[in-house]
């Protein structure tokens, strides 16, 4: 029978598995890029999302050059896109003034990450 990987890294795993140093974890922690849960004893601890996320971050800075602010924005910027994506496929009618509603305020919010005036 094969064994489940586990559910959720300590901080010194989840270094090792991203190849990063643990100090890099704790500042992308004080940074906001993620938010590892913590035990009672105050220790870290990232799910695997997290470490996709931080695969995210490592690739954003390391392959493509791009600084922490940056990835902060696009990280914001896709977090918007996120939640749009199921405003556009709903086709429920008797929703559609609320989904107005709901897709203008996101992209309100899409163009202050931009930096961007909003056309309208």
């Amino acid at each position: 029978m094969a064994t489940k990987p586990p559910e959720f890294y300590l901080i010194s795993m989840a270094a090792e598995l991203l190849d990063m140093h643990p100090q890099t974890l704790r500042k992308y922690e004080r940074l906001g890029l993620v938010r590892p849960h913590r035990t009672l004893g105050s220790m870290r601890v990232y799910t695997r999302e997290e470490l996709d996320r931080l695969r995210l971050i490592k690739t954003l800075v390391d392959g493509s050059g791009i600084n922490l602010a940056g990835v902060q924005r696009l990280l914001s910027i896709a977090e918007v896109a996120q939640r749009l994506r199921p405003l556009v496929h709903d086709r429920r009618p008797a929703r559609a003034a609320d989904l107005h509603r709901q897709m203008s305020l996101e992209i309100e919010a899409l163009f202050r990450l931009l930096g961007l005036e909003d056309p309208n």
